[in-house]
């Protein structure tokens, strides 16, 4: 059997343990061991074994995610995320729809410290789902705004997402870092005209709230002004070369850290819950990056992606039209696998076809970082969406992903906008000082 064959063979074996609930990296690692035991015999498998694990715990790039993740639990428990929302609503509440925009911007605000999608929709939604309740919102804008708002973690910088991107494909972290941060800005402004759109046609989904005075906005500005201090010293640092990302997230982490302890949250208990969470955070990262890192030299072996790359060469198609069909690829799989689970999966395969075509790979790791923000809130998989629906009691799981689905459309427009004009991820990493 050619190895081509036993390649697909174990491709098809991996989607059957993904089918059954097992989890990413230890589908990744069991496809990848067999099949390279198939090809390579015991001896090579188990040297390969040997080193991977080992080569992946030892890496010290990887210990910008745990720093950056236990930046994110401080913030959290330090309630940051309440001053944020609160900021957010004074400036613009009493704009039509302005509750959900309030909830966008706080969003975008916990993404810079969390760089987790899940966390961000989980912390702003217990705070602003309550109020936008109180205002009577629609069920289906209030769930929606949260669900895709949370999306923004993955790609408002620190982003776990390009972090793994840039491990699998040998990419400066510093530079897709500010890479997402113009991206991260006009997706949050899509958003927030999504719902000035839908308000605009229907203002009865999402009523003004009451227009607070300038002493009361000036106020809450104030307030959440530490945690954006924090945030401009961090990505300012790595934009200007004061800091490395790693020593960067130590300083954020830093930090906030302090912040807690000035604001009286540093109990024990506090402390334990924070650590705890990031071990768990890190720990599944680990798990997924060990197994990728054993299933693709499987796939090198099989020699599947220059097969793939040798026949869409075949095909004598534009670059451009090659990249839409490759995005159109992800949006399907979006449908029923998780991001993370995409990136490891595809990346061996497309990566070397998108600098065959001669795209910048930073550019490329945006727009797929955009791209997978789109399956945290596709049908039927949409993770956020379940998340939403655990903290909005007696919303039906088709309410939230009918209101996410403008905001998808908004993704989409983002996506087309990075095509056309890739300079909006590209201008701040070309012009940082290294």
């Amino acid at each position: 059997m050619s190895a081509t064959a036993i390649g697909l063979y174990t491709l098809g074996g991996l989607f059957v343990l993904i089918f059954m609930r097992f989890p990413i990296g230890i589908a990744l690692g069991i496809a990848g061991t067999f099949g390279y035991l198939w090809l390579n015999g015991a001896d090579a498998t188990l040297a390969l074994l040997g080193t991977i694990p080992f080569e992946i715990s030892y890496n010290y790039d990887l210990s910008i995610i745990a720093l950056f993740v236990l930046m994110g639990n401080f913030a959290m428990v330090s309630g940051m995320s309440r001053e944020l929302y609160d900021m957010a609503r004074s400036l613009v509440g009493h704009w039509p729809g302005g509750l959900a925009s309030a909830t966008i911007v706080g969003c975008a605000g916990f993404a810079a410290v969390s760089g987790s999608s899940l966390a961000s929709a989980v912390t702003m939604g217990r705070v602003s789902l309550p109020e936008m309740k109180r205002y009577e919102y629609h069920p289906r804008l209030a769930t929606g705004c949260v669900a895709a708002g949370g999306t923004l973690g993955i790609l408002i910088p620190p982003s776990t997402g390009f972090i793994i991107y840039a491990l699998l494909t040998e990419e400066s972290i510093g530079q897709l870092f500010l890479a997402g941060v113009l991206p991260g800005i006009l997706l949050t402004g899509l958003f927030m005209l999504t719902i000035y759109i839908l308000t605009r046609f229907n203002p009865a989904i999402g009523p003004r709230a009451d227009r607070q005075a300038w002493r009361e906005r000036m106020a809450s500005v104030a307030s959440a002004s530490a945690l954006m201090v924090i945030v401009i010293v961090v990505l300012g640092g790595i934009y200007l070369g004061v800091f490395t990302p790693v020593e960067a997230a130590a300083v954020g982490a830093f930090c906030t850290f302090m912040l807690m302890v000035v604001r009286g949250r540093a109990n024990p208990e506090m402390i334990k819950f924070c650590v705890l969470e990031t071990i768990k955070t890190f720990a599944m990262v680990y798990l997924i990056l060990i197994g990728a890192f054993i299933f693709n030299p499987f796939l090198a072996v099989t020699q599947l992606p220059s097969d793939l790359a040798q026949m869409v060469e075949g095909l004598s198609l534009a670059p451009t039209t090659v990249l839409i069909m490759i995005i159109l690829g992800y949006i399907v799989l979006g449908t029923f696998l998780e991001g993370f689970a995409i990136m490891v999966l595809t990346i061996p395969v497309v990566f070397p076809m998108i600098i065959d075509m001669g795209f910048d790979p930073i550019w490329f790791g945006v727009l797929l970082v955009v791209v997978l923000e789109m399956s945290l809130i596709s049908p039927p998989l949409g993770l956020n969406v379940f998340v939403v629906k655990g903290i909005a009691e007696g919303v039906p799981m088709g309410e939230i992903f009918r209101g996410v689905m403008p905001f998808w459309g908004a993704m989409l427009v983002c996506t087309a906008l990075l095509i056309i004009f890739p300079q909006i991820a590209l201008l701040l990493p070309e012009t940082m000082i290294r």
